[in-house]
This record gives C-alpha cells, sequence and structure tokens, in this order.
C-alpha cells in the first residue's frame, strides 16, 4: 500500500463536565461526546525523500512538529524505525481552533492510516495508548461514535448511539483559546454542573428530546463572557427550533439539535443572514467505526 485516503471526522460534546484540576495541569473530566459527519480528508502517500512532508488548503496552519498530524506520524516513524519518506495531505473543512478536535482527528486518522499502511499491527487500543501521548482528544477520537470520557479524556466508554437527528454547526469569527478557558475557570466557582447521567439515560432510552434537554457544558459561560456571540447564536438557533443548543468544548462552535432537516437549513441561513458566524453547516451524526 502505497497511498491511503481517510476522513478524519470533527466532534461535539453532548456533556462536558470539569471535576477538578491535577498538579501536573491537566483536568479531570466527565463527557459524552459525539462524531459528526463534517470531516477532514487526510491522504499519506509513501515517497521516495526521507522524513515527513506535510501539505494543506490552509495557510495558516503549521507543517512542522507544532502540527498533531506531523507529531502523529513521526511518533510511529521513530518508534518502529520506518526509514521510507512519507507526505501527509490535509483537506481543512472542520473549523480551525473552535472546540471540535480538527487537530486531534487528523493525528488519529495519521496513526490509524500509518498502522494499516505499514502494516505494524497495533490493535485500536494501542494507538489510543500511543494517542493519548499526543492529546487528550486523540484516543476518543481514534474510536469515534458516542462516547463518555473520563479522566483527562482518555478513558473511555462506548454509549448507546445517538438517536436519528440533524445537527446545525456555527463557529463564529473568533479564537478561543483552550488554555485560557481553563485557567478562567478555575480561579472561580464552577457553579451548576450538567448531568451527564441524564444525557446517558436519554441515549440508552433512544430519547432525542432526554438527551437534548439535559445538554450541558461548564465551560460555556466562561467563554460567554469573552464572547457575546456564542449566546447570540444559541438563542438564534433555539427561535428557529432547535430542541436545545449549546457550546461544544472550549468553543466557539456552537451546535443545535433538530428533529427535523428543514428547521435546521432554515436556521441555518437565519444565522448567515444575520452574519453571527460564516462556517455553517447542517450535518448528520456518526456512529462509531470507520467507513
Amino acid at each position: 500500500m502505497n497511498r491511503i485516503e481517510l476522513k478524519a471526522l470533527g466532534k461535539i460534546n453532548l456533556g462536558l463536565d470539569v471535576l477538578g484540576r491535577r498538579e501536573n495541569g491537566y483536568h479531570d473530566v466527565r463527557m459524552v461526546m459525539q462524531t459528526v459527519y463534517l470531516y477532514d480528508q487526510i491522504t499519506i502517500k509513501k515517497r521516495r525523500k526521507s522524513g515527513i512532508g506535510i501539505e494543506t488548503n490552509l495557510y495558516y496552519l503549521p507543517v512542522n512538529e507544532n502540527n498533531l498530524a506531523y507529531r502523529a506520524a513521526k511518533l510511529l516513524k521513530d518508534e518502529f524505525h520506518i526509514e521510507e519518506g512519507i507526505s501527509i495531505h490535509l483537506e481543512k473543512h472542520i473549523p480551525v481552533a473552535a472546540g471540535m478536535a480538527g487537530g486531534s482527528s487528523n493525528a488519529a486518522a495519521v496513526l490509524f492510516g500509518m498502522n494499516r499502511m505499514f502494516e505494524l499491527g497495533l490493535s485500536t487500543e494501542e494507538l489510543m495508548k500511543r494517542g493519548v501521548t499526543l492529546g487528550a482528544d486523540v484516543p476518543y477520537c481514534i474510536m469515534r461514535g458516542t462516547v463518555l470520557a473520563e479522566g483527562i479524556g482518555e478513558i473511555l466508554t462506548p454509549l448507546a448511539p445517538m438517536p436519528k437527528c440533524y445537527v446545525l454547526l456555527a463557529k463564529p469569527p473568533v479564537a478561543v483559546s483552550t488554555k485560557l478557558v481553563y485557567e478562567k475557570l478555575d480561579s472561580r466557582e464552577t457553579g451548576e454542573h450538567p448531568d451527564i447521567d441524564g444525557i446517558i439515560e436519554g441515549l440508552t432510552e433512544q430519547n432525542l428530546s432526554k438527551v437534548a434537554s439535559n445538554m450541558g457544558n461548564v465551560l460555556e459561560r466562561v467563554t460567554v463572557e469573552e464572547y457575546p456571540v456564542i449566546d447570540e447564536i444559541k438563542n438564534t438557533m433555539k427561535a428557529a427550533g432547535a430542541m436545545n443548543a449549546m457550546m461544544s468544548g472550549s468553543g466557539p462552535t456552537v451546535f443545535g439539535i433538530f428533529d427535523d432537516k428543514n428547521r435546521a437549513k432554515i436556521a441555518a441561513q437565519k444565522i448567515k443572514e444575520t452574519q453571527l458566524a460564516k462556517q455553517v453547516y447542517v450535518v448528520n451524526v456518526h456512529n462509531a467505526g470507520r467507513k
């Protein structure tokens, strides 16, 4: 195999709770993660020239060790003494620095793809162990689907799949620093915690209304203080018929859950017309496994 193409899917957090901060700076979390069918296209090819080459359609992305996909490739090249060079092309569609784990998903795709390309024989669990050394979201991006994430995000338990629905994604034109969001959270009382167990019950019962009504993100209050546009997008989605709307991860992407595709499309048009966000998508949820 000299070439492989993969879809690196984005994720949303149906629920995100922070339980505390560890001495090493990482946070203990309890999250319900869900992959959605918005993806980056990853192409990995063998090449004669040694080393790792990265190309991307976004001029501002790093193409060296500051890119998680590069670091994922280097990790396996170093461990398995792979002498052949590889080139990686990242066709980016997941919004960048948006709370959708685009970089982590790219790294996960590179680990998965190189494992197949070079016949390394690593199991999914073995790939996930390596992935967590790159970032807390990488193991989840290898597993995908509907998952409870605990610890720093690396303890993963598959859940019943998200019931059929449509997800409206809207990323406002602001950049959020995950590090700063967590620092602000650490400096204050957390207040209300989202009902993670309520979300899990809704999934088990395949009750979309119960899942949506229990959604919550403990980071949202912190990010909204800096970027009120997040609340404006949420309110626009709800007014247009979303069962609920919430910020994903540390933001700024907002997603709304709809049981009707036309309503989701109408809401998307309203957000575009009001210029609250330029990157707006209506997508399906994606269940576990790789296509």
